[in-house]
């Protein structure tokens, strides 16, 4: 009986052109990522990864393994947590979140404070962006508050959607390293962590009653129950895609918002792309797009 290699000892074994070619197609059809040369290492490391736990040292056999029958699905479930979940920390490129706190308060100003907000984090990993964003909206909410002086805030909602349901997981859990809060001013720390333990902090109650975590494939956009967004954040997931898709998918997202919503992508993700519906954000620090209203004029 042929003895299974110790992999621990091993280097990771190189993948031929052709497995090469074969995983990056499965992976773009199946997700929309798109891996490059470049990140050929990356692959190799990551399917390793979970071979070795499965005590298969073959990329063909395991390839085989992923693609076929019932088991197939789970462990394709398993593996795409290793190749999709992505970096991630608090307030990441605060120019954005500085830009839908100002979007915000405008759009409570407008409605006189009694339609609830409701955002969008897509592709939100292990839940920064999200509890980011509800940040944001309590001190839009605060805000519009003192300035009207209404006795009761409309409230908010957020959806935050991804791939991989360890990083889901994760963002539920609301847990983060102490090492991970580096985003975060002083005063939000204080006001929206408590202590875990010793090497750990937790989100408030009061943030992670808001937020909805759920899988979604970004592929299957068009099927996805959630319209009439005020706010949609999808930054840094973008530059995964092929050009061509990250213009269909930005198309969808913009029939998403409401009149007078903002979608928020990373800046410089995309420089070909116009859409009739959205016009965008007159300030350099961001790439943003506000939705016009049904008359062609922004609200």
């Amino acid at each position: 009986m042929q003895r299974t290699p110790n992999w621990s000892l091993q280097q990771v074994p190189e993948m031929d052109a052709e497995q090469f070619h074969q995983w990056q197609a499965l992976l773009e059809s199946r997700t929309g990522v798109c891996v490059n040369d470049q990140r050929k290492v990356f692959l190799q490391t990551s399917l390793c990864a979970r071979m070795r736990e499965l005590n298969m040292a073959d990329y063909q056999a395991y390839y085989q393994h992923v693609t076929q029958g019932p088991a197939g699905a789970i462990e394709w479930s398993a593996l795409i947590d290793r190749l999709t979940v992505r970096e991630t920390s608090f307030m990441r490129h605060r120019p954005s979140f500085d830009a839908v706190g100002r979007h915000l308060q405008a759009l409570l100003v407008a409605r006189a404070a009694t339609q609830p907000l409701q955002l969008w984090s897509v592709g939100c990993a292990s839940g920064e962006e999200a509890y980011s964003l509800a940040m944001i909206s309590e001190q839009a909410l605060l805000q519009a508050a003192n300035q009207q002086a209404a006795s009761k805030a409309p409230g908010y909602g957020i959806w935050a959607t991804d791939i991989s349901l360890k990083a889901l997981e994760q963002g539920r859990a609301a847990r983060y390293s102490r090492s991970r809060l580096g985003g975060l001013n002083e005063a939000e720390k204080q006001q929206w962590l408590q202590e875990a333990d010793a090497e750990q902090c937790e989100i408030v109650p009061a943030l992670r009653d808001r937020i909805c975590f759920a899988r979604l494939n970004i592929l299957e956009l068009a099927q996805a129950p959630i319209r009439d967004l005020d706010i949609i954040f999808c930054q840094n997931l973008l530059i995964y895609f092929r050009r061509w898709r990250r213009r269909d998918l930005l198309n969808l997202l913009a029939k998403r918002l409401a009149p007078g919503g903002m979608l928020v992508i990373g800046l410089g993700e995309i420089v070909d792309w116009n859409n009739p519906l959205l016009e965008r954000l007159p300030d350099d620090r961001v790439q943003a797009y506000v939705r016009r209203d049904i008359n062609g004029r922004l609200e």
